[in-house]
């Protein structure tokens, strides 16, 4: 006699992990705001850009010899899903950041296609954000961002940009793509920040 029937995947997760107005899933939607850039490694490159203009530029090649951490988190939608214990490999925004001297407290991520959103920049330190190349596992794949995408969980994932190129950090908060079209400035899914006045 079977100890659990086919189908058993254990308790579901409590409530209390779950943001206001989410629901869970166990698929992973694939959600863009236009096509879906194809960029080959060999073009790819990360650039971080400061406020008097130095730039910090990474290939592939440099991105893949530093140090990767692998990170489980939980990812919300502002479409209202959430998806629990996603595994993500990546490198954390934190090593990209150490080197690069500057006073702003914004940054704003652009994409290959165009796509830009806003985010202060103590969001992207002290272990909250990655640059993520890898996910359950295997390669990004294009639909989700690859080769990489920004990963910052703690916030709507419109903010963890796909396709992402760099972050041009300023003095002073820019809003992004959906960010000009209404959508909150910062995007916490805990206080339900989905649109400008939420």
């Amino acid at each position: 006699m079977a100890i659990v029937s086919p189908g058993f995947r254990g308790r579901p997760r409590p409530a209390a992990d779950l943001p206001p107005g989410q629901y869970p899933t166990e698929d992973f939607p694939v959600l863009s705001a236009g096509p879906t850039p194809r960029v080959t490694h060999d073009r790819w490159e990360f650039t971080i850009t400061t406020e008097t203009g130095a730039k910090h530029h990474w290939s592939w090649r440099e991105v893949m010899a530093l140090p990767a951490e692998t990170v489980t988190v939980d990812l919300h939608c502002v479409t209202r899903w959430s998806k629990f214990g996603t595994t993500w490999q990546g490198v954390s925004l934190d090593t990209l950041l150490a080197d690069v001297d500057t006073a702003a407290d914004y940054a704003v991520a652009h994409s290959y296609g165009g796509y830009t959103t806003n985010l202060p920049l103590e969001d992207l330190l002290d272990g909250q954000a990655w640059l993520a190349y890898r996910y359950d596992g295997d390669d990004l794949t294009p639909e989700h961002g690859g080769p990489a995408r920004l990963l910052v969980p703690h916030l709507y994932l419109w903010k963890s940009a796909k396709w992402v190129r760099g972050l041009r950090l300023g003095l002073e908060d820019e809003p992004g793509f959906w960010e000009t079209l209404g959508y909150h400035d910062y995007g916490d899914p805990w206080r339900e920040q989905r649109y400008q006045g939420d």
